[in-house]
């Protein structure tokens, strides 16, 4: 065994220390930039909510158009709710609503429901700086 002295990233997670405040940090920052770059969407237009309210998809939205279903056989929508969900798992319970919603139609994709991902992504591009927070109580419980 070795000491490597304090932990600064654990599963594409960064791990911010304030001992002054102590307060803790966990910041998904970097790996949020690697799913915009995927997916080009690094300088998109950033939005305040995870998903509007005009996203109603129905499950109807199947494809009909033949050139529909050429553009959705080039997208890859569950890779891209993949990402999402290991996001909001670690980093940003924010996305659970808005990730359910997109999860639903993975046998069932059509542009609509690219447009609700693009959505998301837009979303996590105005909010890659936010992170969970931790901090001890004023009974210096964590």
């Amino acid at each position: 065994m070795k000491e490597l002295g304090a932990t600064k990233k654990i599963l594409g997670m960064e791990i911010l220390r304030d001992r002054a405040t102590g307060r803790l940090y966990l910041s998904q920052k970097g790996y949020i930039e690697k799913v915009l770059c995927r997916f080009n969407m690094q300088k998109a237009k950033p939005v305040t909510t995870p998903l509007a309210v005009q996203f109603r998809l129905p499950s109807p939205l199947r494809p009909q158009i033949v050139d529909d279903i050429d553009f959705m056989s080039q997208v890859s929508y569950s890779s891209t709710v993949d990402s999402f969900m290991y996001a909001m798992v670690c980093s940003c319970p924010d996305l659970a609503y808005s990730v359910s919603v997109v999860s639903r139609y993975l046998a069932n994709q059509g542009k609509e429901y690219w447009k609700g991902l693009q959505w998301i992504l837009r979303y996590l591009c105005g909010s890659n700086d936010v992170c969970l927070q931790f901090g001890r109580t004023k009974d210096g419980v964590i």
